[in-house]
């Protein structure tokens, strides 16, 4: 004689155990997409220039859709057109369940892939004006912005950190060349232009680090100086930080670094708001007059980071400082390097 169960049981004990397969499915999905995600912090100039782009595009509902279209999950704050973007997007940038470099893509991405029409005047008022001109050159500042802070912009509203490549290239796109490694040094200049210019490729792993670990962020003038000593010390024997230079109009400082052997001091300065914009070409004048006194400064190379772009004319700045400075109580070798 068989016995039989009654379905009923079979249900009851059935419902838990997909309730619980659902559930680890879901919490499943959730980790792959998550790992699957750029949560990489967008940094303050990157939001302010993208912000400063899009608020000439629309009105608040306007930009209000696009975020939310974007993949923007929090609420919008609620400031004026000119700060709202960019706080809001700064947010974003910095929430762990938005993928930030998918939404910066989605943002930028009409305005990157889609040029203006070419017009030879403004219609309203007869005053000759390209759009096209005016277009490229923002472009160029968000390109450079970008590159500046360790990313890169691909067709199809795709940001990627550089080095990266798209799995799948956009119609129309070239694959990008593998990256061509940095020869050796041969001279000591050569060895100082890589490590400046590779500094802020040099900052990005250290400000944009795995998910748990404490990001570093160089908001002082020291930051800088010791990214850079740190990258100095397998390459020179002798570095000199802190040393005195000879009184000038009643004081002396201290050089930053100074090489012995080659007869060069390096100066690093950070822009640190407008006000430290406007007189940072002031500060740098002093600083050449006391190392022309030296007499182990032959060459002096100025460093000034300036990531958030406040120096107006960076082009002016170097073109004034840079050169041969002497006089009767010594001469030194200027050279200025911005970024």
């Amino acid at each position: 004689m068989s016995h039989q169960i009654p379905a009923t049981k079979f249900v009851v004990h059935a419902v838990p155990a997909v309730s619980c397969i659902l559930k680890w499915l879901k919490n499943y999905l959730a980790r792959r997409r998550r790992c699957r995600m750029s949560n990489i912090r967008l940094p303050m100039a990157v939001c302010a220039v993208v912000a400063e782009i899009l608020s000439k595009t629309g009105s608040h509902k306007t930009l209000d859709a696009l975020f939310r279209a974007a993949g923007a999950l929090g609420s919008p704050p609620d400031l004026s057109h000119g700060s709202k973007w960019k706080t809001w997007l700064f947010q974003e940038g910095n929430n762990e369940d938005v993928d930030s470099l998918a939404l910066l893509g989605n943002l930028i991405e009409e305005f990157m892939d889609l040029p203006p029409l070419q017009h030879t005047a403004d219609a309203l008022n007869g005053i000759n004006y390209d759009p096209a001109a005016d277009y490229e050159a923002q472009r160029y500042r968000l390109i450079q912005v970008l590159e500046d802070h360790g990313f890169r912009y691909f067709r199809g509203g795709r940001v990627l950190p550089k080095g990266e490549v798209p799995l799948t290239p956009a119609l129309g796109e070239q694959s990008a060349a593998p990256a061509v490694e940095p020869q050796k040094p041969s001279a000591i200049e050569d060895l100082l232009q890589t490590l400046i210019r590779g500094l802020p490729r040099a900052m990005h792993p250290l400000t944009h680090r795995r998910r748990g670990a404490r990001s570093l962020s160089f908001e002082s003038e020291y930051d800088i100086q010791d990214l850079l000593h740190s990258q100095l010390r397998p390459w020179v024997a002798d570095i000199r930080p802190e040393e005195f230079t000879p009184s000038y109009a009643g004081s002396s400082t201290r050089m930053d670094f100074l090489l012995p052997k080659h007869k060069l001091v390096l100066e690093v300065k950070r822009v640190r708001d407008k006000a430290h914009a406007a007189r940072v070409g002031d500060e740098l004048i002093i600083d050449i007059e006391h190392y022309r006194r030296h007499p182990d400064c032959d060459r002096l190379w100025c460093v000034v980071y300036d990531p958030s772009h406040l120096i107006r004319n960076p082009a002016g700045l170097i073109t004034d400082l840079q050169g041969h400075r002497s006089s009767t109580d010594g001469s030194v070798h200027v050279s200025v390097f911005v970024f």
